[in-house]
């Protein structure tokens, strides 16, 4: 699948012309679009890095690491958004399978017992997908247009100051935000909310259980 997403396949006759067969012929394999998409998903996770961790102080490291390269894959393939809400992180799939035992892994080598690595796993994602979702509709917006994001954002600009002219804090903030590069802004906010994330969870190893 492209940026378009998930909704430009929408049956049997797309699906074929996509994959080059007869309308029906993806169906011999796969019992409709539902499974099809798990199957996809499952291949796009596969891209997915996931360290191993010898050294438990390195557990921080490799969690940044890991969802980083969550985010760098949903950013590749925006319309992941779309449907992980349908088989996102509860299906069977091989890679999901390995990349959870993997990064439970991760978090036990850092020293939480399983079910806190899992609540850690899982609260990492969700900041992830958070903050990776609102970048992604930006990057399908602009998908195939003539424009690119420091262009569109110059474009809403005049609208957004307007609007900020009796908010002060924001007024100032869209100043202070004018000259920068909108991709550099998302890279720094992601990082900075990492960060934050990742600390709370080394706090979490210097606490008592409860």
């Amino acid at each position: 699948m492209n940026r378009s997403g998930s909704a430009a396949v929408t049956g049997r006759p797309e699906i074929g012309t996509r994959l080059g067969a007869v309308a029906t012929a993806v169906y011999w394999h796969v019992a409709n679009k539902d499974e099809l998409i798990e199957l996809v998903v499952d291949e796009v996770y596969g891209e997915m890095e996931v360290p191993e961790v010898d050294d438990p102080a390195s557990w921080r490291e490799a969690a940044a690491t890991c969802a980083r390269s969550l985010r760098s894959m949903i950013l590749r393939h925006p319309w992941m958004v779309s449907v992980l809400d349908q088989v996102g992180l509860t299906h069977l799939g091989p890679n999901m399978m390995r990349l959870s035992d993997r990064m439970l892994a991760l978090f036990e080598a850092g020293g939480f017992a399983l079910v806190e690595a899992d609540q850690a796993m899982k609260t990492v994602i969700a900041y992830v997908l958070g903050m990776t979702g609102g970048e992604a509709a930006v990057l399908t917006r602009l998908a195939g247009g003539d424009q690119n994001e420091r262009e569109w954002m110059e474009g809403l600009r005049p609208s957004a100051e307007g609007a900020a002219q009796a908010h002060p804090r924001l007024r100032e903030l869209y100043a202070a935000y004018r000259d920068h590069d909108p991709e550099q802004n998302r890279e720094e906010n992601f990082t900075y909310g990492l960060d934050r994330v990742l600390d709370g969870l080394q706090a979490r190893l210097g606490s008592p259980a409860g």
